[in-house]
């Protein structure tokens, strides 16, 4: 890889570190693309290289987003489930999903890659920018998963190089 190149992480590295940080079982699966759309709410992250611009999006779709939320702040799946049909998320699961789009940015750091790092990110419920909105629909160097997360339930992921 060259500098202008990002990784695309493998399955088992998304797997491994959701895993590993919600401490419960993860199991993922290839899924089909997803783009957020008002119809579709989603949280995304924005990561930045080192000169600043924007070279990948993660997107966890609102259940994926309120079920990780809730494993990592230890909040009972129930909670979980009042979030996604509000249609948001807010408090401690909004705080823990931030947290784990952080700790994302360093599956996109392998050796030879680009560096890469969190630049924002929008929680479901908060308002979306369009461009944000509109790079996660991006073809090409992407991964969709559908993740359950142990004793919460189950989302999508799209991870996507731009």
């Amino acid at each position: 890889m060259n500098a202008a190149t990002s990784h695309l992480p493998a399955p088992k590295e998304v797997r491994d570190l959701l895993g590993d940080l919600l401490d419960r079982q993860v199991d993922l699966r290839p899924g089909p693309p997803f783009g957020v759309s008002p119809s579709y709410p989603a949280s995304i992250s924005t990561y930045i290289d080192d000169s600043v611009i924007v070279r990948a999006v993660v997107a966890f779709d609102l259940p994926l987003t309120a079920h990780v939320g809730a494993a990592l702040a230890l909040v009972p799946a129930a909670q979980a489930a009042e979030a996604v049909g509000e249609g948001r998320v807010t408090g401690p699961i909004a705080e823990s999903v931030r947290e784990v789009f952080n700790i994302f940015a360093s599956l996109f750091n392998a050796p030879g890659a680009a560096h890469l790092r969190l630049h924002a990110c929008q929680v479901s419920g908060e308002p979306l920018p369009q461009d944000v909105r509109a790079r996660t629909q991006v073809l090409g160097q992407r991964c969709d998963f559908l993740v359950n997360v142990g004793g919460y339930g189950s989302g999508r992921i799209a991870v996507v190089l731009l």
